[in-house]
């Protein structure tokens, strides 16, 4: 019996999924408050990614079951899978978010997400990774691979030297001349540690025209984030001069990256700022990569009658 053009296809649409299905992966994930961005590289080389608003940890399972069907993937097929998100810094809380994604592939690794950025921005040599966005904080690692952080405590209880640092330092200095009324309004929106961080911009603008009260603002912040660095590096016994790196919207601005290696220099601290070689992103789909060929090689050298169904 002669084959139709519609019996072809479905033929061809099939032996594709079973192709998919057999496929192997590593998979990296890099789940932030807003997005979640995923990478997926098989055997060769071929990669496939996606970014979707974050479904936040408790939502990551039920987000990757419904990717792994999107694109055809068993569990089978996913050697490994690597985690990077907010929130799991302890081993005990990376340890149950990988129990929790244990389901979805072979093996599993979480890590936090400065982690990533560290390991994106200067690779797994020892130095200092400085976060300034929204919120601050500094890790570092030492030569024998251990983490040590300052800062990155929240607006709360940290957050020195940070966008929003300045912006509440901004609204704090100019409420007894006509601020108020708009630091009310802030304090009053859905998102006000946003609102106030998203003034950060402008106080630097001011201080370069020339404004005395941004400028010792900024002073202020540069010495904030250069006491983290020192505060890590000390702890550490890090040689000099200490790599240094950075993340974060407030550090992609060279004037006040400037600001904060000299003020960390004035502290004593001899620094070797880095441009990042990459982002969190790509780290986690390197080390997931990594883990999949020591998983496929584990597979290999294993007897027959003991490897994984």
């Amino acid at each position: 019996m002669r084959e139709n053009g519609t019996m072809r296809r479905v033929r061809a649409s099939r032996a594709k999924r079973l192709s998919t299905k057999r496929a192997v992966c590593s998979v990296g994930v890099d789940l932030g408050g807003t997005w979640i961005r995923v990478v997926a590289l098989d055997a060769r080389g071929r990669r496939r990614g996606i970014r979707r608003p974050s479904p936040g940890l408790d939502g990551l399972p039920a987000f990757l079951r419904r990717l792994w069907r999107r694109w055809g993937l068993a569990r089978g097929g996913v050697l490994s899978l690597v985690v990077a998100s907010r929130g799991v810094w302890t081993g005990a809380e990376r340890s149950h978010e990988a129990r929790r994604l244990r389901p979805l592939a072979r093996r599993v690794r979480v890590i936090a997400d400065v982690e990533a950025a560290y390991l994106g921005a200067l690779g797994e040599g020892s130095g200092i990774l400085l976060l300034s966005g929204t919120g601050s904080m500094a890790l570092g690692r030492d030569e024998h691979g251990r983490w040590a952080r300052a800062g990155g405590w929240g607006p709360l209880l940290g957050d020195e030297g940070s966008a929003f640092w300045i912006g509440r330092e901004w609204l704090r200095d100019t409420m007894t001349t006509g601020g108020f009324l708009s630091a009310r309004r802030m304090l009053r929106s859905r998102d006000p540690v946003s609102r106030i961080a998203a003034l950060a911009p402008g106080v630097l603008h001011l201080a370069r025209e020339g404004s005395s009260r941004a400028r010792r603002i900024v002073a202020r912040s540069h010495g904030a984030l250069a006491h983290l660095l020192v505060d890590v590096a000390r702890r550490q016994q890090l040689r000099a001069p200490v790599a240094v790196s950075w993340a974060g919207g407030l550090l992609t601005d060279p004037r006040f990256r400037a600001g904060v290696w000299r003020a960390a220099r004035a502290a004593g601290l001899r620094v070797d700022p880095r441009p990042p070689r990459a982002n969190a992103l790509a780290a986690v789909a390197d080390l997931a990569t990594r883990l999949g060929a020591a998983q496929a090689e584990a597979r290999r050298t294993l007897p027959r009658s003991r490897q994984p169904q």
